[in-house]
């Protein structure tokens, strides 16, 4: 398994990810429109902003891992945004957003070891808390972050803007 952040390559597959989390989709049957061209461009621009994807390739460096790339299957994606605050001695906290594993290879681990990679990453950059939110309705969701040590501590509130 290979960590790593989303490259312009791996965008169709996040997509597909992000999507339909029942069903394992081929990315080449979705259309990456222009908001989305702007939104993973913005995201790698932001140095508070990382997509990070989790994927089956070898881990290779260099060239050799440039050409694996695109024989490479993304298992796993998520975005984490780091976030100043004054609260916590001043401490960043690292938000997690856009958690999805492939249907067909949940229940191995993947959830498990993608969110401890993040964690870890979040835990090097000196964040003093790591925080997510999930929709009600994904209780499955909810049972395995709780197993990972997350727990309900707040109740989160949004307002769709239209534009």
């Amino acid at each position: 398994m290979i960590f790593r952040e989303a490259t312009r390559q791996d965008l169709p597959a996040v997509l597909a990810l992000l999507a339909d989390e029942d069903t394992v989709l081929d990315p080449a049957s979705l259309v990456v429109g222009e908001a989305h061209e702007r939104a993973f461009a913005a995201i790698g621009a932001d140095p508070r902003n990382e997509m990070l994807v989790l994927t089956d390739g070898p881990s290779r460096t260099g060239e050799a891992a440039e050409a694996d790339k695109a024989d490479e299957v993304v298992l796993g994606c998520l975005q984490l945004t780091y976030i100043p605050g004054l609260g916590r001695d001043g401490q960043e906290r690292a938000l997690v957003e856009a958690v999805r594993i492939r249907a067909d290879r949940r229940g191995s681990g993947l959830g498990a070891e993608l969110m401890r990679l993040a964690t870890e990453r979040a835990r090097a950059r000196g964040c003093g808390l790591v925080q997510l939110t999930s929709s009600k309705r994904r209780t499955a969701a909810h049972r395995f972050y709780e197993r990972l040590g997350f727990a309900r501590s707040h109740e989160g509130f949004k307002l769709h803007l239209e534009s």
